[in-house]
């Protein structure tokens, strides 16, 4: 499955949440999309049919291709802890994820734009890779000729959550990843343990 680029509303219908942010379109139509919309007659849905649909939430709303989530979960498998958990932990850490937590970018996306662009660098160098793992003790800034641009800008100026694995400094516009989040500090209502019980069958 390529990156979805389509309407985002319609998404976040299919899986009853604003995964994307506040979404005036949703709040005005919260059920399925589709020509019946809310007065459609749905089937029982399957276990596997569950389970694929948080996969597809989590992918979705961090915008991961599946190529890039199946490595994640054979890493997190791989790691002594809880397996959903550390996922989690390691998706958490992606850098496009982290400058849109840090508050550089207002979506993920837009996240993914300024890493993809060279607009972000990590301990001084640049990194142009969304997908880049951090790890603990890493720094994160804008380049220096990047600081102006009117993109970041906006979204510092909009600001909002702090996070307790993330530190920023908004005088020199550097972040540090602090270390992995514990999951009750990761606010996504992803239910992590679906997504194991669907690779491990």
């Amino acid at each position: 499955m390529a990156r979805y680029t389509g309407p985002k509303t319609k998404i976040a219908r299919k899986f009853h949440e604003p995964i994307y942010g506040p979404d005036k379109s949703y709040e005005k139509k919260p059920y399925a999309p589709g020509m019946h919309g809310q007065n459609r007659r749905r089937s029982k849905t399957s276990e596997y049919g569950i389970q694929l649909n948080e996969k597809q939430k989590a992918k979705y709303t961090y915008g991961i291709l599946e190529r890039q989530f199946r490595k994640l979960y054979a890493e997190a498998s791989r790691r002594g802890g809880i397996t959903g958990e550390e996922l989690m932990k390691l998706i958490e850490a992606r850098l496009d994820n982290v400058v849109y937590r840090l508050g550089i970018a207002r979506s993920r996306a837009q996240a993914r734009q300024l890493v993809s662009h060279r607009h972000i660098a990590v301990n001084g160098n640049v990194v142009n890779v969304p997908s880049y793992s951090l790890r603990e003790g890493d720094v994160i800034s804008v380049r220096e000729r990047s600081k102006s641009l009117e993109i970041i800008a906006d979204a510092l100026a909009s600001k909002g959550t702090n996070y307790p694995w993330l530190e920023w400094d908004g005088a020199t516009l550097t972040g540090k990843f602090v270390n992995y989040p514990q999951r009750s500090d990761i606010p996504e209502t992803i239910n992590e343990q679906l997504i194991v019980d669907l690779y491990s069958k």
